[in-house]
């Protein structure tokens, strides 16, 4: 997989916000594989904000059941 582009990646602070999830879920997904982590090891981890993104959008909950039209 090639790096997004450095104006894209984002700290992981940003990225737990984006993703409406906390900074020790962010590092869960990287060690699960779910998101994936750029930054040499031992360096600041950096997210591509399009990935959070979509997964933040998957993650949103859809409207109440027996929320229909005309209620």
């Amino acid at each position: 997989m090639t790096k997004p582009p450095r104006h894209r990646l984002v700290p992981t602070n940003v990225a737990a916000l984006a993703a409406g999830v906390s900074e020790a879920t962010i590092r869960k997904w990287v060690s699960r594989g779910k998101i994936t982590r750029y930054g040499a090891p031992n360096c600041r981890s950096e997210f591509d904000i399009d990935e959070l993104t979509e997964i933040a959008l998957r993650r949103r909950p859809g409207p109440p059941p027996g929320r229909g039209a005309g209620r």
